[in-house]
């Protein structure tokens, strides 16, 4: 009886796939060489097994069990790397981040952080509730100053606690040169680790990638 090296290499893979655990490698092991033994007593004696292809099944468990302790070395610094980031990302919890995410109202004023399209001559901060309605347009300043805004609808009147998605305009004359979601500054309460990388959850529950953070400030009164 002949166990081929490409048959063997081909069972191994398998098994050592489906589990990075040391107990695995070392059962697979086991079962290799038991199989080595019976393949030696069963060759035939006019027609023995050359000595090379003992070489090349050793090699190529060898080379599997390498790989599965390779992966199983990666997946655990992966692990760590991630633990040490959170470890970094404890000090951004009560610290004001900037990025593009809805914008949870609550009655205080928000600060946004608008960056008008180069050339624009004019900006407005388009409002919409949660489920997209548009609730206000608002004009602003094309600087890329600071702006307070305070949460106001179409007619001046305050609009109610919620989450609302805000676009700036830009314009040229009348004409518009770019939409896109305006930046604005929110408290960070919260950060998560996972296989997406970290997540912060920000004031009222609202949730954006720690990569999508463009500045930290502290808490402004």
């Amino acid at each position: 009886m002949t166990v081929s090296a490409a048959t063997f290499s081909a069972s191994s893979a398998s098994a050592a796939s489906t589990t990075g655990q040391g107990t695995k490698i070392t059962s697979d092991f086991n079962t290799f060489l038991r199989m080595l033994t019976v393949q030696m007593q069963n060759q035939d004696p006019l027609n023995p097994i050359d000595s090379t292809d003992y070489a090349v099944q050793l090699a190529t468990f060898s080379g599997v069990e390498q790989q599965v302790r390779t992966n199983q070395l990666l997946s655990d610094m992966q692990a760590r790397f991630q633990q040490m980031g959170m470890a970094e990302m404890a000090s951004w919890i009560g610290q004001e981040a900037r990025s593009n995410a809805p914008v949870f109202y609550d009655g205080d004023p928000v600060t946004l952080s608008p960056n008008p399209a180069q050339g624009a001559t004019g900006a407005v901060v388009v409002v919409r509730d949660a489920q997209g309605n548009l609730v206000s347009r608002e004009d602003l300043p094309a600087t890329a100053a600071p702006y307070r805004w305070l949460g106001a609808d179409a007619a001046g009147n305050r609009l109610p606690s919620g989450i609302y998605s805000l676009t700036l305009e830009s314009l040229q004359g009348e004409n518009l040169i770019d939409s896109r979601p305006i930046e604005h500054y929110a408290r960070v309460i919260e950060a998560r680790g996972g296989d997406a990388g970290t997540k912060l959850v920000l004031h009222g529950g609202v949730e954006v990638s720690a990569s999508a953070v463009t500045a930290l400030r502290l808490p402004q009164g």
